[in-house]
């Protein structure tokens, strides 16, 4: 096995799944799943994602060595999560390099989510207020502001 094809297997076993298990759930053959554990074939870049997120692990673990998965939070729903923040305001953090300077410790009122896109709403200084939509991909967390009773 190689190194994916063991996370894979780790991560699929730690849940209790068999490989058709596990198969049925991400729409491929048991024998495909086999292939991937096995190192003989790779996943397809498309179901990288779908992988990651049904085993509750980022992209970066499964494809990178020497990552670990310490401190990953298993999510299956995340659209379901993002939903209730619909209405709140937050502030963003950004991964490094990706910090959208307007919004650097700004209050912001999250408007909506499309697809891998959020809408949010802010007073921004010297600009007043401003709509933007953000990629989730540079967000690396939303802290819920107090809300005034």
């Amino acid at each position: 096995m190689n190194e994916l094809g063991n996370k894979i297997a780790k991560k699929r076993k730690d849940l209790g799944l068999t490989q058709a298990e596990f198969a049925e759930e991400l729409m491929v053959t048991r024998q495909t799943v086999s292939r991937w554990e096995a190192g003989t074939v790779m996943p397809d870049i498309d179901k990288i994602g779908d992988i990651a997120s049904y085993l509750g692990v980022s992209c970066d673990y499964l494809l990178k060595d020497g990552i670990t998965d310490e401190g990953t939070v298993t999510v299956r729903n995340v659209g379901k999560i993002l939903s209730n923040m619909k209405g709140k305001t937050v502030k963003l953090n950004f991964f490094d390099g990706e910090a959208d300077i307007d919004l650097y410790d700004t209050a912001c009122k999250v408007l909506d989510f499309e697809g891998s896109w959020m809408k949010v709403s802010a007073e921004i200084k010297h600009k007043g207020h401003q709509e933007k939509l953000i990629p989730l991909a540079s967000v690396s967390s939303m802290e819920i502001c107090e809300e005034e009773a």
